[in-house]
């Protein structure tokens, strides 16, 4: 990648022009086409993918249902009346009802909030953490880029789970009486603890391909500082790699929240999640078969659509994968 500040210093061939316009008369095709940055031909690649479209429609349908549930159920996700208990799929509960008499639908609905809620925001946390540990590592280098490595190493070695497991049963192990917000809180810092060194180790390798470019060295030899140097340089063009891997990611957190919450360890009631849904309905399997479907259905199209849309953004800033 280039950075077009410095196109103009370190080029070596003949700088081109912008716009190329055949002389008149000689019955060639007339253009004034721009040339067009990475961006522009990725979004270009990506409008003709029909995998982009489904994935991206299916992520506006659950990013409205997390931020407005009340338009898709009107009805109560919390309280039910136990005359309702275990009724079946019908015209008054499309899904149904659970053991407390509560709308299944409903509660599906205002579940994707809390599941997305605490992907999104781990997937933010662990970009920023990750990210800005990468730049540094791998732009100073030295011991500072030894002890940051060590130092991810340690933490790469925990096992996703069992690392989990213990941080969410020594904060909110039972009666901990802990609160909804601290709840999700405690969710959300376990997943970015355990998950910045992947982060880290793609920035700093995109960091290590990119610091010896020649519009780098040029800022460099002109006085540019450090700070400038990353902010206006380095950042932009090592950013790709990790806008697809953090699309990938909120998927893959979705799905790490509901095994949390499945274990019993992630989050739990009053919160509303398809974890904790999956984990209440499998005691009734046999009878009542919709209060494992329903959410189980929901996390999987949710978990696949933002993956598939990563896939598709890879493929599209990826040129040798064009």
């Amino acid at each position: 990648m280039s950075d077009p500040s410095a196109a103009s210093i370190v080029s070596t061939p003949a700088a081109q022009p912008t716009d190329v316009v055949a002389p008149t008369g000689t019955g060639l095709p007339q253009s004034n086409e721009k040339p067009r940055g990475l961006l522009d031909d990725a979004w270009r690649d990506l409008r003709r993918k029909p995998l982009f479209w489904l994935s991206a429609t299916l992520i506006v349908i659950y990013l409205l249902m997390a931020a407005f549930p009340g338009l898709f159920a009107p009805g109560d996700a919390v309280n039910g009346s136990l005359s309702r208990s275990l009724i079946k799929p019908g015209a008054d509960g499309w899904f149904g009802y659970d053991l407390l008499g509560r709308d299944v639908y409903a509660r599906v609905i205002y579940g994707a909030r809390a599941s997305i809620v605490v992907a999104v925001l781990s997937v933010i946390g662990t970009l920023l953490v990750g990210g800005t540990m990468g730049i540094i590592a791998g732009y100073l280098g030295g011991w500072v880029d030894g002890l940051l490595s060590r130092i991810a190493d340690v933490f790469f070695g925990l096992p996703f789970v069992l690392g989990a497991i213990v941080i969410l049963t020594t904060f909110n192990g039972p009666g901990s009486g802990n609160s909804k917000a601290k709840i999700m809180g405690l969710v959300i810092t376990s997943l970015i603890v355990l998950s910045w060194p992947v982060v880290m180790r793609l920035m700093r390798s995109a960091v290590l391909a990119t610091k010896e470019a020649d519009y780098i060295v040029a800022a460099r030899a002109l006085g540019a500082g450090t700070g400038r140097i990353i902010l206006k340089h380095l950042l932009p063009n090592c950013l790709a790699p990790l806008l697809v891997y953090g699309t990938i990611m909120v998927g893959s957190f979705i799905g790490a929240e509901a095994t949390l919450s499945f274990l019993g360890v992630g989050l739990r009631s009053p919160v509303v999640s398809w974890g904790i849904m999956i984990n209440d309905g499998q005691q009734f399997l046999r009878v009542a078969p919709g209060l494992v479907f329903f959410p189980a259905a929901f996390l999987v199209t949710a978990v696949l659509s933002f993956v598939m849309l990563g896939e598709a953004v890879r493929e599209a800033l990826d040129p040798k994968l064009r």
